[in-house]
């Protein structure tokens, strides 16, 4: 087992026109990573896929040297992720995949400042991947984010089976011997997280591993998760 200052975390980042958010997205993980005493241990991949709007050039500036822009026209969340992993593990080619932790997020949600703590620590568990949960940022008005909290289970034990992209995070070689990402414009999350559990890793899905996402109702991806939040509040309303 990998001790605290061996690991090599890579942070995957997909954005699509995220000129507006991708900056405090960044700037989350970089605080995270700081938090988690990462140091030059610590990289950033943004895949820029499809973009129309100046989302490259601001995760750019706003990396400020702690990772790379990839600038893609896969136009698949599952193709990004597997582009930004990919540029991770060859970042880290000097070390062996065990020893390299990989998170991913999304460009429209901001990490909290133990992320990577908390992660690294169930990783020297033995933890190999780890699905958190997410949680509405601000702008999300009051009953939305009642109906959120009433129809968004949690087990009494604190655990859950919600599986997002913008919370879900694996060690290298188990992401390989799985098949990694798939081209998959949705539901690319929960194809993984199936070929983990199918393989047998060893996996947990903590309550207390927590990111805030985007509370807008129109999202990047059709059938992703504002489509599923307006389709919760449509139920509700009808």
């Amino acid at each position: 087992m990998s001790g605290p200052a061996s690991w090599q975390i890579g942070a995957i980042v997909p954005a699509r026109d995220e000129q507006q958010r991708i900056e405090a997205c960044i700037r989350s993980l970089i605080r995270a990573a700081a938090s988690a005493h990462c140091g030059d241990r610590f990289w950033v991949v943004v895949v820029a896929d499809a973009c129309r709007d100046e989302t490259a050039a601001v995760a750019r500036n706003a990396l400020d040297g702690h990772g790379e822009v990839i600038v893609s026209h896969a136009g698949s969340a599952g193709a990004a992720r597997r582009l930004g992993v990919e540029a991770a593990l060859a970042h880290f080619q000097e070390h062996r995949p065990e020893h390299i932790w990989l998170c991913n997020t999304d460009a429209d949600s901001v990490v909290p400042g133990d992320w990577m703590s908390h992660q690294l620590a169930l990783a020297e568990q033995g933890i190999t991947g780890i699905a958190g949960i997410v949680a509405l940022d601000a702008t999300a008005d009051s009953s939305t984010r009642e109906l959120f909290r009433r129809t968004y289970r949690i087990h009494a034990g604190g655990t859950h089976e919600h599986v997002h992209g913008a919370n879900l995070s694996l060690r290298a070689d188990a992401y390989l011997d799985v098949g990694g990402w798939r081209d998959l414009a949705l539901a690319e999350d929960h194809c993984l997280w199936r070929r983990l559990l199918a393989k047998g890793w060893r996996v947990c899905s903590p309550a207390e591993s927590v990111v805030t996402t985007s509370a807008r109702l129109v999202g990047r991806a059709r059938g992703g998760f504002a489509d599923t939040l307006r389709g919760v509040i449509g139920e509700r309303c009808s």
